[in-house]
């Protein structure tokens, strides 16, 4: 019986692409949503092909790779872009300055849990050997540098 169906479904099928009248017209649409699919399946072929590229070189460039110590103009270019990254960090209320690999962060941020995010990003870049957190709350007397 199943041999059956699958010769009638088969007759149906020629009959259907072969008809005298339509049958032209409609091999051209099964051909082009053939071709169609094929594109397809190649597009998303190359694109989880780029995408598994992009998780290796991911993947690969973790971790910042060991540079000397860099000098302290350049270490606190650094800091700052690191800790400003943020659109909601006020860049005019807060000063980076850098002696012996050192950071001094000062200036004022309304509040304190934003103080500590800022001191923990600043320890995060490589080079820093300590940070000085002079940051504080607004209408709070500033801490001095301790010598």
């Amino acid at each position: 019986m199943p041999l059956f169906a699958l010769a009638g479904a088969i007759g149906a099928a020629l009959a259907y692409l072969f008809d005298p009248d339509n049958g032209r017209r409609r091999r051209k649409l099964a051909a082009d949503k053939a071709g169609k699919l094929v594109r397809r399946a190649g597009q998303q072929a190359l694109g989880a092909a780029s995408q598994a590229q992009g998780l290796k070189e991911k993947a690969t460039h973790r971790k910042e790779q060991e540079k000397p110590q860099p000098d302290d103009v350049t270490l606190a270019r650094k800091v700052e872009s690191e800790i400003f990254r943020g659109a909601d960090v006020p860049k005019g209320k807060v000063n980076v300055h850098v002696e012996d690999g050192v950071v001094y962060v000062r200036g004022e941020r309304e509040q304190p849990d934003l103080i500590e995010d800022l001191e923990a990003q600043a320890r995060k870049v490589q080079g820093v050997r300590a940070v000085e957190n002079l940051l504080h709350v607004p209408g709070q007397e500033a801490p001095a540098k301790a010598e």
